[in-house]
């Protein structure tokens, strides 16, 4: 399977029991929306996957301190993710927010019954490391790509 990103979450789904695997993109809106939960759902229905057997990753992608989004997005988080809110957003002075991605996947992931000793979570930030990895913030703009792959043997 592979996914393609610039600094959005790519989250990696291994089935050890029923032998599948899982891949998707999260950035912002796809985080709001739930798309790890989704993605859980998609192998219990394909392959009779359970949350508490999954192994979960949460891949190199934009981390908090690189991640300022509008009070507009922020509010979406705020519905979103009732009751985490401090957990995921930091008030700015200028009205704007730092957001923190891998936070709000991973609560996804809990929230789908994912068990937390089977998440891993990067701490390789995009931004932070453009010497290695592409990033739309710190090119400003520029197109470019990352990809993530995942493969059964």
């Amino acid at each position: 399977l592979s996914t393609f990103y610039a600094d959005c979450v790519p989250l990696y789904f291994v089935d050890p029991v029923h032998c599948a695997i899982g891949l998707s993109h999260s950035g912002w809106r796809g985080t709001v929306n739930r798309m790890g939960k989704a993605t859980i759902e998609a192998m219990r229905r394909e392959y009779g996957s359970r949350p508490e057997e999954l192994r979960c990753a949460i891949g190199p992608s934009i981390c908090q301190d690189c991640y300022e989004v509008s009070g507009d997005v922020a509010v979406e988080f705020e519905r979103a993710f009732a009751g985490h809110e401090h957990e995921i957003l930091i008030a700015k002075e200028n009205g704007k927010y730092q957001l923190d991605l891998w936070k709000a996947n991973e609560i996804v992931l809990l929230d789908a019954g994912v068990l937390p000793e089977h998440i891993e979570i990067t701490d390789i930030c995009t931004c932070c490391n453009p010497d290695l990895l592409f990033s739309h913030r710190a090119s400003h703009g520029k197109r470019g790509n990352l990809g993530a792959f995942l493969c059964l043997k």
